[in-house]
């Protein structure tokens, strides 16, 4: 959408955002809302939550295909861990490059697919235009036999239906797709800071202690009250 890189302000971090660039804007509160909440990966290989994800896809494919992508994530806080803007990157690139392989999987097993159609696509036609000449001739002179011939000659070519949808229509979509994921993939990333909340709200996406030393501290507060008891 914004072609200058005036649209990012100076409380910002992350990677640097190229002249000419056309920049998705995404605004939340706190970073975890852009993950799936019910993916329990860290965030380096969590999946992007799925209306995030549609949110960038859609503006991604409102822009010209040919200019250069850049993702701005307007934060609802002060900046926290210094390199929370390179492990967002990193989980934004990563979730794009897994989706730009699915889509190429999905693409393979669709001209499989069509290669398997295909072939009794044209066993089914042959079949039916023997069987249609033979009874015809069999019932050579008869009015039947003509309808039965060119009713097998119609069922033989319907049977080409699906291999000529897939090689003519289905499979550019997906490969549009998966092109549309290299570019995700290798967009600038930016946090860009509105300072809207407390200091320490950052804790809300990086926890303040590890999980371990919370498990220890707990571990050690229950050895103090059986000693007191």
């Amino acid at each position: 959408m914004a072609n200058v890189v005036s649209s990012v302000d100076k409380a910002s971090a992350g990677d640097p955002i190229p002249p000419k660039c056309s920049i998705i804007e995404i605004h939340v509160g706190e970073l975890k809302q852009l993950f799936d909440a019910i993916d329990p990966s860290p965030f380096r290989d969590r999946d992007l939550d799925p209306k995030a994800e549609e949110f960038i896809v859609g503006w991604a494919k409102d822009l010209p295909k040919d200019t250069t992508l850049a993702l701005v994530v307007d934060l609802d806080r002060e900046a926290g861990l210094p390199d929370e803007a390179a492990v967002l990157r990193d989980a934004i690139h990563e979730f794009f490059r897994n989706r730009a392989e699915r889509y190429r999987q999905r693409l393979r097993e669709l001209f499989r697919l069509g290669r398997t159609s295909l072939l009794i696509g044209l066993a089914a036609l042959a079949a039916a235009i023997a069987l249609g000449d033979f009874l015809s001739t069999l019932l050579r002179g008869s009015r039947i036999g003509e309808i039965i011939r060119e009713s097998l000659t119609i069922g033989g070519w319907v049977s080409m239906w699906r291999p000529l949808e897939i090689f003519l229509y289905d499979w550019w979509p997906i490969r549009n797709e998966a092109r549309l994921s290299d570019r995700l993939a290798s967009m600038p990333v930016r946090i860009r800071y509105l300072n809207a909340t407390a200091p320490d709200a950052w804790r809300g996406d990086w926890p303040a202690v590890s999980p371990r030393r919370d498990r220890t501290t707990s571990n050690a507060e229950v050895g103090t009250l059986n000693r007191a008891s």
